[in-house]
């Protein structure tokens, strides 16, 4: 590894990320073309089936890019079928490029190891893994989805909202609103980065949520856990906002939704067969946003890959409404060895 290459490598991925929420089914890609130590040249994927960012980028440089090296954050693709695009890894050997650096592999099949052999059998030199945590990072659910094609499982991230005493909702069940605005917003960003976000009945029944990006991005496909078929017929997610999946171990209708009939386990829908549904309708990713049977019951059957959790600066207690808690303020916090310790001043009741 050279010395700028984690220079040049932070770049490309800083513009690779331009294309969060545009480029599905695709990962985000970025390219940066530099000679002698100069930028000449930057390119990212715009959208699926559009131009590749090694394309867009060797469009700007030309021919300077003979003897350049290219930073890209992805292996470059081959040409496989059903491909909408050119091989990106051909046209950086047809462009004279003298060396490419990338950041994560491509574990795609079609492509893993492919993109690098032709390049180095082009003379090109090739450096693999360079940030290879941001990369992959920067394209987690496509990584995930890619590297087990067998079992086409989705993503899975469980999205937690709890207050300081460690209660996801009141007494009476009201969960509506246990974070603040900027927490909220940023569940807007989670929710428009995945292609789903999925809760279960109750918390329609209790929140009736819209579960839309709040206008950050693209709306994700809304999945409600309702094996009864008890969804209300004027639940928020029936809205025609975004398309709803309701997943039953009933058949049936509900207007403003697609009603997926699976089967079932201790009398509710199996989660096995709700990922392995979700794997071949194309889904790559899903938010879960409880409430807490549904982050149990995908945390006892092993299928949760990431766990995300907000700690509000409330005591709920005994608190029957949301709005009996007790506020804190001015949160603190620490680690304590693998544990995290929070001071926090009591303000009041609201």
């Amino acid at each position: 590894m050279k010395r700028d290459d984690v220079r040049w490598m932070r770049l490309a991925l800083k513009i690779a990320a331009r294309g969060r929420r545009r480029v599905f089914p695709n990962p985000m890609a970025g390219c940066v073309i530099v000679k002698g130590g100069r930028l000449i040249a930057s390119g990212w994927h715009r959208g699926y089936g559009l131009p590749h960012a090694e394309a867009e980028a060797l469009k700007v440089a030309g021919s300077r890019s003979r003897g350049a090296a290219a930073y890209v954050a992805l292996e470059p693709c081959v040409v496989f079928p059903g491909k909408k695009t050119p091989s990106c890894a051909r046209a950086l050997a047809d462009a004279g490029v003298a060396r490419v650096v990338y950041a994560a592999g491509d574990p795609n099949p079609f492509v893993s190891g492919r993109g690098k052999r032709l390049m180095s059998a082009r003379g090109i030199e090739v450096v693999s893994g360079v940030l290879d945590r941001e990369g992959r990072a920067l394209n987690a659910d496509f990584l995930a989805r890619m590297s087990r094609p067998a079992s086409l499982r989705p993503r899975v991230i469980l999205k937690m909202a709890l207050s300081l005493d460690g209660r996801p909702a009141s007494l009476s069940g009201e969960s509506r609103w246990i974070t603040s605005g900027s927490s909220r917003k940023l569940v807007g960003r989670w929710r428009a980065e995945s292609d789903a976000v999925l809760v279960g009945i109750g918390t329609v029944l209790e929140d009736d949520p819209e579960l839309t990006s709040r206008g950050m991005g693209r709306n994700p496909v809304r999945l409600v856990l309702d094996s009864r078929l008890r969804i209300p017929r004027r639940a928020k997610v029936l809205d025609g906002k975004a398309p709803t999946w309701i997943l039953s171990v009933r058949k049936g209708r509900v207007r403003g939704a697609e009603v997926i009939s699976l089967p079932a386990s201790g009398g509710e829908v199996d989660l096995r067969a709700v990922v392995a549904e979700l794997g071949r309708r194309r889904i790559r990713s899903v938010l879960v946003e409880g409430g807490p049977r549904v982050w149990r019951a995908f945390l006892e059957a092993g299928l949760a890959d990431e766990v995300r959790v907000f700690i509000a600066p409330k005591l709920l207690g005994g608190a029957r409404r949301m709005r009996d808690a007790v506020v804190l303020t001015k949160p603190a916090l620490r680690r304590s060895g693998p544990d995290l310790l929070i001071r926090s001043r009591v303000v009041s009741r609201t």
